[in-house]
This record gives structure tokens, C-alpha cells and sequence, in this order.
């Protein structure tokens, strides 16, 4: 937008942070609902390339991590302007290893 300036708030609050954080540490386990929560994340980060989110996956979520990702969408919508969350980068590009390994591999 004309006149808008980056802002440095665009990021989670702490509540967010912590829903995040907990999905992020879902995504690197092996499991139907941590491939979903993967999914997930991985569809923010580059839906493009890392594939994209089916809603239908969130009816085979636990409450707790679907209101978790609630949580992040709704920290997102709140934003005029896409934000990641680069200080996991590491943790997410780990979560690519594990769960896209031919387009990981493809990318070093």
C-alpha cells in the first residue's frame, strides 16, 4: 500500500508463538496427524513448491492442533502483508528434509 512502511510488529505474539511452536515440533515427528501438521506449515512457507493444505485433513486433527493452526491463520489473516517465520527457518527446513526429501535434495 502507498505510504506503508514495513512494519516490524508483523510477527506472532506470544500466544501465537507458542501455537507455532508446538506445531513446528509436531511436524518433525512421524505420524498420519504430523504429516498433516506438516502439510501445514510447509503450505505457508512455499505452497508453491512444498505442495498445498487440504481443509479436509483438519477433520483427522486432534481439537488442540487444529485450534493451533486456527491460532496461526488467524495471526496471519491480521496481516495486509505475507510475513514467515524466518527465525525457524532451520527447524523448517528440517521439516522439508523429512517430509519433501526429493525436493530437498534437489535444492543442495
Amino acid at each position: 500500500m502507498q505510504g506503508e512502511t514495513a512494519r516490524p510488529d508483523r510477527c506472532m505474539n506470544d500466544f501465537e508463538r507458542a501455537a507455532f511452536e508446538r506445531l513446528l515440533k509436531l511436524a518433525k515427528r512421524d505420524t498420519g496427524q504430523c504429516r498433516i501438521v506438516a502439510n501445514f506449515i510447509l503450505a505457508w512457507w512455499n505452497a508453491g513448491s512444498l505442495g498445498g493444505f487440504d481443509l479436509a485433513d483438519l477433520f483427522a486433527l486432534d481439537h488442540a492442533i487444529s485450534s493451533d493452526m486456527a491460532t496461526i491463520v488467524v495471526c496471519l489473516s491480521r496481516n495486509s502483508m505475507a510475513f514467515y517465520p524466518e527465525e525457524y527457518r532451520s527447524d523448517i527446513e528440517a521439516v522439508i528434509a523429512q517430509w519433501r526429501p526429493d525436493i530437498w535434495n534437489a535444492s543442495r
